[in-house]
């Protein structure tokens, strides 16, 4: 059995951590209500962004535009949203393996544009190629920063450095569920409308009807593409964000409670050790006072 003093220094080292991890949880709980609230807020606006593009160019018939039709570089461009610290379970580490496990992506054929610090080491060093990295933009996310990144992410597609643009996040569905996704933003898949909130003849007419563009069917495009894809990364990096809270939250209640219950087998221990002394003690002195009597 190990010593008392061993198990009242392991226990009081064990307290100490616990009051980190619950003070860890306490900040992760209060970024969570902001983030979650801003996550909420604009979910609503971007699925419709994104179900009203799609739907759109399924509607246009044949444009010639550089948006609809893939690139002739092999290479693909993934954006890989994480955070900048660890402890939060495994938020950042099931968004990494959307790419390492994917076939469609290797070493050779993909460009990291990295937000996040964690994610952006982690293709580092592992031999991937990271052509740029905006950590600092996901500690508060704001539209501006994701306009920025994705200006030059399309100014690069455009130049053919890459053919398709992937974007690798963690969706925000409530606070104990966050789900990694893997999106492709460019090319636009025009068969990627969903119709599922429509019903018989009136989905089937929707789909045939064409549409209409005042003045010019490619000017619009390349008008409404840039801000589709700057309000899918924007939500996002917002939905990210709350994942990220959420999943550190979960982590240190866990870690927390499992403390709990270390430092209530300790204190178990170390009661039983000072039971031990004490009998120990009395047993020699009784057996020196028998020998003196």
């Amino acid at each position: 059995m190990a010593s008392m003093r061993s198990i009242k220094r392991r226990r009081d080292s064990i307290t100490s951590t616990q009051q980190i991890t619950k003070a860890m949880k306490l900040v992760s709980t209060v970024k969570l209500q902001r983030a979650k609230a801003n996550a909420e807020r604009s979910k609503a606006y971007f699925q419709c962004m994104y179900q009203t593009v799609t739907s759109l160019l399924s509607k246009t018939g044949e444009i010639r535009s550089p948006y609809l039709v893939e690139g002739k570089s092999e290479k693909k461009a993934i954006i890989v949203i994480t955070g900048n610290r660890g402890l939060a379970g495994g938020y950042n580490s099931n968004v990494i393996k959307l790419v390492t496990r994917d076939e469609k992506f290797t070493k050779e054929n993909v460009l990291i544009y990295a937000i996040g610090t964690k994610g952006a080491d982690y293709f580092r060093s592992h031999g991937y190629q990271v052509a740029a990295e905006y950590s600092e933009v996901i500690e508060q996310p704001v539209y501006s920063d994701a306009m920025y990144i994705c200006n030059e992410l399309l100014k690069a597609f455009k130049e053919e450095e890459f053919g398709e643009i992937y974007l690798a996040y963690t969706a925000f569905k409530n606070t104990v569920s966050h789900i990694p996704t893997l999106l492709k933003l460019l090319p636009v898949n025009p068969d990627g409308v969903d119709t599922s909130d429509m019903s018989g003849q009136e989905a089937a007419s929707d789909a045939k009807a064409l549409m209409n563009f005042e003045q010019d069917e490619e000017e619009a495009l390349e008008m409404l593409v840039p801000k589709y894809v700057s309000s899918l990364v924007y939500g996002a990096m917002v939905e990210a964000v709350a994942s990220e809270n959420g999943a550190r939250m979960q982590a240190m209640d866990s870690a927390t409670s499992n403390a709990e219950e270390m430092i209530e087998k300790l204190s178990l221990q170390y009661n039983r050790a000072r039971q031990g002394s004490i009998t120990q003690e009395l047993t020699e002195i009784i057996a020196g006072a028998d020998a003196i009597g």
